[in-house]
């Protein structure tokens, strides 16, 4: 294909994207073979992709934060822009000279449509660990990362598919770290219930597996404790992965039960919730009450308006007594959950 150190003009940009494209099919085969053996992999979701421009907001309509502060916001009109047709071929694979043309035309390229599509091929070439290791060497961590600020929301959520599959890699996650702040900032900006929220907190979910990195998200646990009363199933599954990996941390126990928490958290131990949320909200709540604060400590934390340990873990809290109407849950994993927790 050349010399590969060249840098790629847009005419040949689609060229390489079709021979590239088909990195997609062997990424599923891939996906299916590996699913039971790697139960870690994050499956990444079919986000449709149109070309559009957008003015960045600070603050959008739906999201988190707007909900909270009841400001009003105009929402902007995306403008729709052409998009290039894509020769689609199927290679057996990617070599070195193709991930490093692809991030040269991620930089270079001004069409959101060929981006995209360039960040998608990224991301499913991440599953493979060669790759992961080939696309930190060529710096493509930070081009990648450098698109979560990209006023296109397409691009965004492709960024961080990208980024959570490079996160499978230790080595990798210790580039992704950085951009932790910016992460949160997406959970919180991003309109509820989005791809964008979906996209940041998987990746968030892979970074906080072991207790290395969790550290950089104490910050964050009144944020997750908000998005959870407020998100459908799917995200309250994963915020709730986040917050179950996090108190299982002994480290980290001090900074979650001082976070500040909603009062509605605890009308979550109902059984109209579904399974997959109870489940994991009965094993958060199992690693709380696993903690064992000192009489000091605890007459500390009762004088802390809204802190979890009120909300969840006080004598005044509302949870002992939605347990125990948990106990005739028709769920019998839910009930021997709840048995343990009341044990």
């Amino acid at each position: 294909m050349g010399d590969s150190s060249i840098t790629p003009r847009i005419g040949n940009m689609k060229a390489l994207l079709g021979i590239v494209a088909g990195a997609g099919a062997s990424y599923g085969i891939y996906k299916l073979i590996s699913f039971k053996r790697n139960k870690k992999s994050s499956s990444s979701e079919s986000v449709s992709v149109k070309s559009a421009q957008q003015s960045e907001v600070k603050l959008q309509p739906g999201s988190l934060l707007a909900r909270v502060s009841g400001l009003d916001v105009v929402c902007p009109r995306p403008v729709d822009a052409a998009s290039g047709d894509i020769i689609h071929q199927s290679p057996n694979n990617l070599e070195p000279q193709h991930l490093k043309m692809l991030l040269s035309c991620l930089q270079t390229s001004d069409n959101p449509s060929d981006r995209c599509r360039i960040l998608v091929t990224l991301g499913n070439a991440a599953a493979f660990t060669v790759n992961q290791n080939l696309i930190r060497e060529f710096e493509g961590i930070h081009i990648i990362a450098g698109l979560l600020s990209d006023p296109a929301p397409e691009l965004r959520v492709q960024a961080l598919n990208a980024l959570n599959n490079l996160c499978m890699n230790i080595q990798n996650q210790e580039h992704i770290k950085i951009y932790v702040p910016k992460v949160l900032e997406l959970i919180e900006m991003s309109p509820v219930n989005s791809d964008l929220q979906l996209g940041a907190l998987r990746l968030l979910t892979n970074l906080s597996v072991t207790d290395k990195h969790q550290h950089l998200l104490k910050e964050s646990v009144t944020l997750l404790l908000s998005l959870l009363v407020v998100s459908n199933e799917t995200l309250q599954v994963q915020t709730l992965k986040i917050l179950v990996n996090l108190s299982s941390n002994p480290d980290m126990m001090d900074d979650i039960v001082q976070a500040q928490a909603p009062a509605s958290v605890v009308l979550l131990f109902d059984e109209r919730t579904a399974s997959a949320v109870l489940l994991r909200l009965l094993t958060f709540a199992g690693n709380l009450k696993a903690w064992r604060p000192s009489a000091q400590v605890a007459d500390e934390l009762r004088r802390k308006q809204d802190c979890l340990f009120r909300v969840m873990l006080d004598e005044s809290s509302q949870l002992h007594s939605r347990l125990v109407q948990l106990l005739s849950h028709p769920d019998g994993e839910i009930q021997a959950q709840v048995a343990r927790i009341l044990t």
